[in-house]
């Protein structure tokens, strides 16, 4: 029996394999930035609020911050103005002097009347009077106006927090990708779960090759976009999160992989680009999720191990996940399907047909021609 191959790290990618040439991140970030862009600024303060949502957290907390603070400041400075006019800055010893603001005789006591007014703090010290109908306007503007920044603060900070980034976290796509025979068909598999209970509805997954292309014209496009057909064992293209999924890609006539061998892959320059979109149960709101698998991360000849099993103990089903990445080693055809395709199609081929580890799954080899593959067959028949 053939040992499998160990992969620790639950992360999507290889951490040592050119993760900064890798259009999307390890953490599932994207690795481009925009440069040169006219108006770029202005054009972000017009989308002020998807702004403040898309921010680090140490930005968005320092706009909340300065927006309370600017208001206070602002109309600190108005009340102080009004009281200057007014004259209460000006000790008065007429006992019948209505000042307008009572007990405001500095900018500091007006900034705290700010303050007090925009909040309904209520301490009862300082309250305006009915001597000044300008300071009454502006204590009801103040109160409008703090109202108004109190809720778009409160809701980009709710956005930032129920944003769906932090749902995707939970999400999970193995580090390496495989090839290897379903159905006498070579296929692209790789893995996905979702590590909470709650479901994603509507879960769906897509894959992209970007690669350098080259037109009938000649014009070379160097960052080609073509959608794989991908779908989970049972065919499906929508996914129910039990446990963790094997998604397939069956390389066949219309596959961009379906001209390449073993050899052909490792020495390409693609990046197989998945992403995972869905709404999450628990908050309403949508989700991606986003891997990519560059060709050293995919094996050839490897086949993902089971790590789903019933325990009569708990009487529960179990998920290893210290066994997510991990792969084993089968006999696998190293030509391109489309060679094995053709080669399948001939009638007087003999093929040796096996069963690596069960008797449902059986595996057909012509010794000839896949030498290499052949031979671990027969290591596989000697160890067993």
């Amino acid at each position: 029996m053939m040992e499998p191959i160990e992969e620790i790290s639950q992360e999507c990618g290889s951490k040592d394999i050119g993760d900064r040439r890798a259009i999307i991140r390890r953490s599932g970030d994207i690795n481009i930035i925009m440069t040169n862009l006219n108006k770029r600024r202005s054009r972000y303060l017009q989308d002020i609020y998807t702004t403040l949502v898309d921010m680090r957290w140490r930005w968005t907390l320092l706009v909340f911050f300065m927006a309370f603070m600017i208001c206070w400041l602002a109309f600190g400075f108005i009340y102080y103005i009004i009281l200057k006019i007014h004259g209460d800055d000006i000790e008065q010893t007429d006992p019948d002097y209505q000042p307008c603001l009572m007990n405001v005789r500095s900018f500091t006591g007006a900034f705290l009347y700010s303050i007090e007014t925009q909040h309904t703090i209520g301490y009862g010290y300082r309250y305006t009077t009915e001597e000044c109908p300008q300071a009454i306007i502006v204590m009801c503007l103040q109160s409008i106006v703090g109202i108004m920044i109190q809720a778009f603060m409160v809701g980009v900070v709710f956005a930032k927090l129920t944003r769906p980034k932090k749902r995707s976290n939970t999400i999970l796509f193995s580090r390496i990708a495989t090839i290897s025979l379903r159905n006498s068909k070579l296929c692209l598999i790789f893995r996905v779960a979702d590590m909470r209970k709650s479901f994603i509805i509507g879960a769906t997954v897509k894959a992209e090759l970007v690669r350098k292309f080259e037109t009938l014209e000649g014009e070379v496009i160097p960052y080609y976009q073509s959608e794989l057909k991908i779908a989970t064992e049972g065919g499906s293209d929508s996914l129910f999160f039990m446990w963790p999924l094997n998604i397939v890609h069956v390389i066949d006539d219309k596959s961009p992989f379906y001209n390449m061998s073993a050899i052909d892959i490792m020495n390409q320059d693609f990046e197989l680009v998945v992403y995972l979109e869905g709404t999450a149960e628990s908050t309403g709101t949508s989700m991606q999720a986003r891997c990519s698998y560059l060709p050293a991360n995919i094996l050839w000849g490897h086949r993902f191990i089971n790590i789903i099993d019933y325990s009569y103990q708990t009487e529960n089903y179990e998920v290893d996940f210290s066994r997510f990445n991990t792969t084993e080693e089968i006999p696998t055809p190293l030509c391109s399907a489309k060679n094995l395709e053709e080669y399948n199609s001939q009638s007087n081929n003999q093929l040796i047909c096996y069963s690596p580890d069960s008797a449902d799954e059986m595996v057909c080899l012509e010794p000839e021609l896949f030498t290499e593959a052949f031979e671990k067959y027969n290591r596989y028949e000697k160890s067993s």
